[in-house]
Formats: structure tokens, C-alpha cells, sequence
């Protein structure tokens, strides 16, 4: 008499499909921003970048809600925001304006390149960061500048510009600079409020919040372009304002103590 031991199939890995297909869709909204920008289209580029930070701010959710968050869905979000929010919109920048430098010698044109290039490095720094304080900074702030907030004012540039028939050469001096400060603000130490404190979901807010979401909407469908730069450039500069103004407030208490 023998005892027959059980044959134990193997376990696969898997991931989760919905989530990560949310991640998915905002790269290829990246990666056909890079696209169409190549072919000139750099309206569709701009579009593209913001509906790629639509669909990361919806996998993040997502994940929550069906409780399918995993560390590889982190991993794969990190990768797809370099992608969307670093690569992209640096090349979209430098096809529509960086590369006209290179008329103006081949120094101009290293500076052009070189521009992209430290926005692009400073959006990976700034997800790499990002992914080892998670769990240590306050959730209510972000340090630096996020980097979908940074694509958002450099792309509603680039769309503001286009719509109104301004070419990028005619701009070539003035990206470099938009370029390299909204790279450095991503790395830099300024805070910047998250909105992840408001009551989402069946939180209950003051019925204020409704005419004020009605005033947001309508200027909105009214000129998307330059409501969207008018909007992110103010919450660029709330972070240098915020920090500084509560460093200030700081010293004159610890002068009246």
C-alpha cells in the first residue's frame, strides 16, 4: 500500500488588469504626444499630456476603491509618469521651440537640447524622491513641485502659444527659461499643497463648492488653453509664496517669544 502525495500545480503571478490599464493609457497618451509633436501638431501634443494626467490621476483611484493597489502597480506608475509628465512634454518642447536655437549657432543649440534634457532629469529625480518618502512626508503637501502640475504649465504654454498663432521660434529664448525653472521647482524643497485632504467621495462639502466648481467650469470650456495656463502658473507659485510666507511668520514668533 503506497500513499499517493498530491501533485501541487504551481501558482502564477498576475497583476491586476483594470488599474494598470489606466497606467497603460496615460503612457500611450505620453508616448502619442511625443508622435504627433514630431509631425507638428503640437495642440494634439499639448491635449494628449493632459489627458495622460486624467488617466493617472484616475489608476490611483482606481486601485483603492477595488483594492487591487500592489508594488508593482507603484513601480509601473512611476515609469509611465516619466514617460508622460518628463519625456513628453521636454520634447514637445524642443520640437515646437528649443530646436529653433540651433539658427543662432551651435552653442544656442546645446543650450536648447540641455534645457530639455534638465526638465526631463528632474521629473525622474522628482518620482524618485517621491517613491522613497512615501509614508514619511505629509500627505497633505508635496515637496517640489509634482511633476503632472509641471507637464500641465509647460503644455498649456505650449497650447496657449499654438492656438493663437505664435510659433515656437518666435519663443526660443523665453522655453529655455520656462523649461529649467519648472525642472529645478520639481526638485526643489518648496511645499505644495496635494488636495488630497478634501472630502472626497461621500464627503459632505458646504453648497458653495458647487457655484465655485460652476465658476471654474465655465471660463474653462469657454478658452481651455489659457484658463489651464492661468490656472497651473498660480499653483506654481504658490509653492515659493507658501513656503517662504510661513517661513517669515515663523521668525517673527520666535522673535516675540
Amino acid at each position: 500500500m503506497s500513499d499517493s502525495t498530491p501533485v501541487r500545480v504551481p501558482r502564477h503571478r498576475g497583476i491586476y488588469l483594470l488599474p494598470n490599464l489606466f497606467t497603460t493609457g496615460a503612457m500611450f497618451a505620453g508616448f502619442y504626444a511625443i508622435i504627433v509633436s514630431i509631425a507638428g501638431d503640437f495642440s494634439a501634443a499639448a491635449i494628449a499630456v493632459f489627458v495622460a494626467a486624467l488617466l493617472d490621476g484616475m489608476d490611483g483611484r482606481v486601485a483603492r476603491l477595488t483594492g487591487t493597489q500592489t508594488e508593482f502597480g507603484v513601480q509601473y506608475d512611476s515609469l509611465s509618469d516619466l514617460v508622460s509628465f518628463g519625456l513628453a512634454p521636454s520634447l514637445v518642447m524642443y520640437t515646437w521651440s528649443l530646436s529653433a536655437l540651433r539658427d543662432f549657432g551651435p552653442t544656442w543649440g546645446k543650450i536648447g537640447w540641455a534645457a530639455a534634457f534638465i526638465y526631463a532629469a528632474c521629473a525622474a529625480l522628482r518620482l524618485a524622491r517621491f517613491n522613497t518618502q512615501v509614508g514619511v512626508i505629509d500627505k497633505r503637501y508635496f515637496q517640489g513641485l509634482a511633476s503632472p502640475a509641471a507637464a500641465a504649465v509647460c503644455m498649456s504654454f505650449v497650447w496657449s502659444m499654438d492656438k493663437f498663432g505664435i510659433l515656437g521660434e518666435e519663443l526660443c529664448f523665453v522655453t529655455p527659461v520656462i523649461a529649467i525653472v519648472v525642472g529645478l521647482l520639481m526638485v526643489s524643497r518648496f511645499r505644495y499643497y496635494s488636495f488630497k485632504s478634501l472630502p472626497m467621495g461621500d464627503g459632505r462639502v458646504p453648497f458653495l463648492w458647487i457655484i465655485v466648481g460652476v465658476l471654474v467650469l465655465v471660463p474653462f470650456f469657454i478658452d481651455p488653453p489659457r484658463v489651464l495656463f492661468v490656472v497651473f502658473t498660480l499653483y506654481l507659485l504658490s509653492g515659493p509664496v507658501m513656503t517662504l510666507w510661513g517661513r517669515a511668520t515663523r521668525r517673527r514668533r520666535r522673535g516675540a517669544a
